[in-house]
């Protein structure tokens, strides 16, 4: 069904500059148009918020942030934004059109993508938010439908509004205007706090990166709450374990980039995309074209309409507009003048151009005009003297006296504003901290309120918004005392605690909590993590295999590994590991540490004791305890050994066969 027809806003043209052409997508908060400019004569994209959103200014901020976050930004793999505003009551962002379609759409059709197809989508989404985190702008809502693929293959990352959380089925929300997200893409420290950074969104690529390895995303469950646990309580599977054939380096990608701690994941998109591209060298993935697949959005040419281009009339109850009907011509606001007469008011009223009849003078011989006159300024000097009376009157009692408004809460500029009304001089301003009042707004005044003389000054206190102060975001990797010399220079208490770390090395900061970046009020906790260097590493028993394989085993863990003098196992074949020092079986060690491996060269020999004389008994069971087999050849009915082979003396293998001769003794 053609969109112009169904939907009312198709054909609008919004600030007389972007006529709406066709519907492209179509969502919860808002729906995206393509639009012709009709200034610069190019094709656009026009996002318009959802109607029953323009009226919650937590919304239209979100439109307004997006607008200035991406503003911010020139980037080939970040949506651009042009302008934003409102007209005919609808609020909109104009942004680049981008033909093709989402992650989303993409994996829904391909069910999921190659590690060289999923390297090269994942690239140019690490490169534009790389760009955003170097400009200081955290996304927070990455996610395969904020990913867009064009039919030229180029990837964009769209939706820097940073969408505040609405309910519904995998979504969640906070309270105090918290931006969270969708829940499947959340960073444990998200969850948890409210809190995000650069890292928060490493995590969310890196959960990008699982899904399209596998075909989705690697938490499952019946509510968000029940996925949202998984993300702060579990690691991240590996994707091998559902799709054999991805490297064991892939997963361990996925496991860095996901640690439940941010201080182990990169530290922003940056050092991901630097760690992907070693790892697409390192294994030799070459470079394919992104998949693109069959656009969502139609043809590259836009759609005719058979709407005329007229405006979209504003909404009736927008101030300042008249509500025009077809048909309707309008002239101005001139009304029919009401005519009246300015010489009467009653039906006898003289005409002009008559005269009122002549009145007979008086019999006391003063002209008219002077009494007349005498009269008017008998009537003024009695009407200034009440009028005096009145205001003298009214200053000595009333009149000096105003009301101090209420201003706690208002904004300064409105508080100012309320006392000059009011008579009274703004004595403005200090300003203070404060936990309760936002910044910017009048915290207390002094007199705070009822009667005060007109031209009093009235002082105020503005708050400065919450004392807070922000954790460096550069520790990690210092020495434990530059920390803690920067941590002490503000108003918190630093505590330090030991802690292994894989990556760091030891005497170094591994991280803090809360993580750099966090706002801290004065007196608060900051725990630094100084690395103690790698954790134990426990050693495998590698008794049996190769000393190459073995070698290669142990120092894969991080071992240095030396060959000790061969020796000889009966349980042990030639050429095989037969001793490991220290031994395996003794805990972990120390990461890096010496372990010696002993090589079998045989069976333990042994020399030939002399059994002859002894009875047969006798003789077998000294060479049984020795390892040694026994074979009697009787000639002449006996039982002493009177001869044996090999001779006595000799060294032989263990094992090896006794030749006894047995006679009379």
């Amino acid at each position: 069904m053609d969109t112009a027809v169904t939907d009312p806003v198709v054909g609008a043209t919004l600030e007389g500059r972007y006529r709406l052409e066709e519907r492209v997508a179509r969502g919860g908060m808002s729906t995206v148009y393509a639009a012709t400019d009709l200034r610069l004569h190019r094709t656009v994209a026009v996002k318009i918020m959802a109607d029953h959103l323009v009226g919650d200014p937590t919304f239209v901020d979100r439109f307004t942030r997006e607008a200035r976050a991406a503003a911010m930004l020139s980037h080939t793999n970040v949506v651009s934004v042009s302008d934003q505003g409102s007209d005919q009551g609808l609020v909109y962002l104009v942004m680049e059109l981008v033909r093709g379609r989402t992650l989303r759409d993409l994996l829904q059709a391909r069910g999921r993508l190659t590690v060289a197809e999923t390297f090269a989508v994942l690239e140019p989404v690490l490169s534009g938010l790389t760009a955003a985190h170097r400009a200081g702008i955290v996304h927070r809502d990455i996610k395969p439908e904020n990913v867009l693929i064009g039919l030229d293959g180029v990837v964009k990352v769209a939706d820097f509004g940073l969408a505040r959380a609405m309910e519904g089925p995998g979504q969640t929300s906070a309270t105090g205007g918290v931006l969270i997200g969708t829940v499947a893409y959340l960073s444990p420290e998200q969850l948890e706090r409210g809190k995000a950074d650069a890292r928060s969104d490493v995590y969310a690529a890196g959960v990008v990166l699982f899904e399209m390895l596998t075909g989705h995303p690697p938490y499952g469950g019946d509510t968000p709450l029940a996925v949202a646990y998984q993300h702060v309580h579990h690691d991240m599977p590996v994707p091998s374990a559902e799709v054999p054939g991805i490297p064991w380096q892939v997963d361990e990608l996925v496991a860095r980039v996901t640690r439940r701690d941010p201080a182990a994941r990169p530290i922003d998109a940056g050092a991901f995309l630097a760690e992907l591209s070693d790892l697409r060298a390192d294994l030799g993935i070459e470079r394919v074209p992104v998949p693109t697949g069959r656009s969502s959005a139609g043809p590259d040419t836009l759609r005719p309409t058979n709407r005329p281009h007229a405006t979209r009339p504003r909404h009736p109850s927008s101030p300042g507009t008249r509500d025009i009907r077809p048909g309707t011509e309008v002239l101005g606001n001139s009304r029919p003048a009401n005519r009246t007469s300015v010489l009467g008011a009653g039906p006898t009223a003289s005409v002009a151009g008559h005269r009122p009849p002549v009145r007979p003078r008086p019999a006391t011989g003063v002209p008219d005009h002077v009494r007349r006159r005498r009269t008017r300024l008998i009537v003024a000097i009695i009407l200034l003297l009440a009028v005096t009376i009145g205001a003298v009157g009214w200053w000595l009692g009333s009149g000096r006296w105003t009301t101090v408004p209420q201003l706690v809460g208002k904004s300064k500029d409105t508080a100012i504003g309320l006392l000059q009304e009011a008579g009274l001089d703004p004595d403005c301003c200090t300003e203070q901290f404060s936990e309760d009042v936002p910044a910017g707004q009048i915290i207390s005044a002094k007199p705070a309120k009822g009667d005060a003389i007109r031209g009093s000054d009235v002082h105020l206190v503005v708050s400065k918004g919450p004392e807070r102060f922000t954790v460096p975001a550069d520790l990690v990797g210092k020495t434990a005392d530059e920390a803690l010399a920067a941590l002490q220079q503000m108003p918190l208490q630093v505590t330090t605690q030991e802690r292994f770390d894989n990556t760091v090395h030891a005497g170094l900061v591994s991280g803090v909590d809360p993580p750099a970046g966090s706002q801290l009020k004065r007196g608060q906790v900051v725990t630094v993590f100084v690395s103690k260097g790698h954790e134990p590493v426990a050693i495998p028993n590698v008794v049996g295999s190769t000393p190459e394989a073995a070698t290669a085993t142990l120092q894969e863990l991080g071992f240095t590994v030396k060959r000790g003098d061969d020796g000889r196992s009966r349980d042990v074949s030639p050429g095989q590991v037969m001793a490991v020092a220290p031994d395996p079986g003794g805990g972990p060690v120390d990461y890096g540490s010496t372990v010696t491996i002993t090589v079998s060269t045989g069976v333990p020999q042994v020399q030939v004791p002399d059994v002859r004389g002894k009875s047969v008994d006798d003789a077998t069971k000294i060479l049984t305890d020795l390892h040694l087999k026994v074979k009697v050849n009787t000639f002449i009915a006996g039982n002493r050994v009177y001869q044996q082979s090999p001779k006595p003396g000799e060294t032989v293998d263990e094992g090896t066969v006794i030749q006894l001769a047995v006679s009379f003794g």
